[in-house]
């Protein structure tokens, strides 16, 4: 039988008491390993986190923490071979795509280890600057942010075991807020992996960090009014989490990201053959096969002027043809599989539902895998669709195919473009291609309304540019409406979340002294 990955609660190490479920290898079909939460006493978890993690944590000085994130940073470097072989089993990505996940957490741990050493010694954060409340300034209010005395539940999804923690885990532990984190069950072998190897080095007090794989079943209902959750995955669950009562009678801060049907849109006033064109099919190329599609912020929409429709259509076809896809293992692999057989046939379920008001422009799927038994791996061909009539075909506009699927539509003017990018209802993410400054930033005004992230692309950061579905930590992070109204890194931004606001209302030399007081 395979390995039972044990989970790592009230400080020790321990195993669930059912049989578990089993990861398979997406591509080969094979056992790896078993996760399993049955039996774990989770009142005991979440209150060991909360008083013994979050009181070492709130001891330490912010520039401490952000040496514990250096400390985490490094220890995760030093076994990142083993991630990728992890991530090539369990999550079938080829390099490439493994850094995205592997790197980017430890990238994001890194930079928030810089931005926290910044912060010094001071054990709270002073917000905006004192205000008089009585004549002469004899009675003050001056704003200060605490972390909250409770705990993080990160319950997080399947695309991103790495990353999807550690830009969760960063900005959490600088603040001095502990965690536990609920990971996708089809992929927890890595964040598993990470989090034992974290907690065997012993650079984090204990509480600190916890780990439960297997079943959420009763994690929210462990939440009490100080603690916070952040969810992402889809948008059924997320209201399932929003109505629990630990949000609606508690008030327990919740944070969302959610489906998102991103967009790309080329502005009008190009010719078929300009850098702009190229750029765009680049693009749209390269994020429908990253990660296999399997990003929350990849483009599902190609919004372009009417003339240029069918030369787009053959530029983006021109770039996925060159995609080979099949066994991340043979070096000829530029794709790999999707996370799981089930994932397959929902991205195919979703495919047929959107085929039903387009058609495909590309369609990859007669494609023979490389090194691949098609009927047992959860391989997906890259698929551009295409409808000539995106007003009236709400499809494209509503469903989102979590894997290599994009679909192409025309425009008959700007007004009328930017519209179309609007009816996705909130999005993570658009991104601008042109040349025209002024417009590009009109454009970029107006679509901000809707998209957490605009990113614009011009010719002179052709080479420059960190990409439209790449998740830099000095940039938020999230987006509006649909893709569930949260907001995420931003920088120091992100500490937001899990600080506590309060104004403090004194004569001006009692602010002076809480001025130089650490608050433990």
């Amino acid at each position: 039988m395979t390995e039972l990955l044990a989970n790592h609660i009230a400080g020790r190490w321990q195993n669930g008491s059912g049989q578990g479920t089993t990861l398979l290898d997406p591509v080969l079909g094979t056992a790896l390993v078993r996760v399993d939460a049955t039996g774990l006493d989770l009142p005991a978890t979440f209150a060991f986190a909360r008083e013994t993690g979050g009181k070492a944590l709130r001891a330490l000085s912010y520039a401490q923490r952000a040496k514990l994130l250096a400390d985490v940073a490094a220890v995760l470097q030093a076994h990142r071979d083993a991630y990728y072989e992890i991530s090539t089993a369990n999550s079938g990505t080829v390099k490439n795509d493994t850094a995205v996940d592997v790197d980017g957490g430890i990238y994001t741990l890194s930079q928030y280890a810089k931005w926290g050493a910044a912060l010094g010694d001071a054990h709270h954060l002073v917000d905006g600057n004192a205000v008089a409340l009585a004549k002469d300034g004899a009675f003050q209010s001056q704003h200060i942010q605490v972390p909250t005395r409770g705990v993080a539940l990160f319950i997080n999804a399947f695309n991103f075991p790495s990353w999807g923690l550690w830009e969760k885990a960063a900005p959490a532990l600088l603040s001095g807020v502990p965690i536990i984190v609920k990971p996708a069950t089809a992929t927890a072998w890595l964040t598993q992996r990470m989090v034992k190897d974290v907690i065997d080095a012993g650079v984090l007090p204990p509480g600190a960090l916890s780990i439960i794989c297997g079943s959420s079943a009763g994690l929210m209902d462990q939440l009490q009014p100080m603690d916070v959750v952040s969810f992402t995955g889809s948008a059924d669950t997320a209201a399932t989490i929003r109505s629990h009562s630990a949000i609606t009678r508690h008030s327990v801060r919740s944070n969302i990201e959610a489906d998102s049907v991103n967009c790309a849109l080329l502005l009008p006033g190009h010719a078929a053959d300009s850098e702009a064109v190229a750029l765009l099919a680049r693009e749209v190329a390269r994020e429908m096969t990253v990660k296999s599609g399997q990003k929350c912020t990849a483009i599902r929409r190609v919004l372009v002027p009417e003339a240029l429709y069918d030369s787009v259509a053959q530029a983006i076809g021109a770039q996925l043809a060159k995609t080979t896809v099949g066994n991340p293992r043979n070096e000829a692999v530029r794709m790999g599989s999707l996370v799981s057989r089930a994932q397959y046939d929902t991205v195919q379920q979703g495919l047929s539902q959107l085929l039903t008001q387009t058609r495909a422009l590309y369609d990859g799927r007669g494609n023979a895998l490389v090194d691949a038994d098609a009927a047992i791996a959860a391989c997906a061909q890259p698929v551009l669709l295409g409808t000539q009539d995106p007003d009236g075909n709400a499809l494209v506009h509503d469903v989102e195919v979590f894997g290599p699927v994009a679909t192409l539509m025309p425009y008959r003017d700007l007004a009328h473009g930017l519209a179309l990018a609007h009816r996705g209802q909130g999005s993570l993410v658009c991104s601008l291609y042109g040349e025209d400054a002024s417009a590009l930033g009109a454009a970029a005004s107006d679509l901000a309304a809707s998209h957490g992230r605009v990113h614009v692309i011009t010719p002179d950061v052709a080479k420059l540019h960190s990409g439209h579905g790449n998740v830099m930590p000095q940039s938020q992070h999230g987006g509006p409406g649909r893709a569930g109204g949260g907001a995420e890194l931003g920088g120091l931004r992100a500490l937001d979340f899990y600080h506590r606001k309060s104004a403090i209302q004194a004569a001006p030399q009692v602010l002076q002294a809480l001025s130089k007081t650490a608050e433990a």
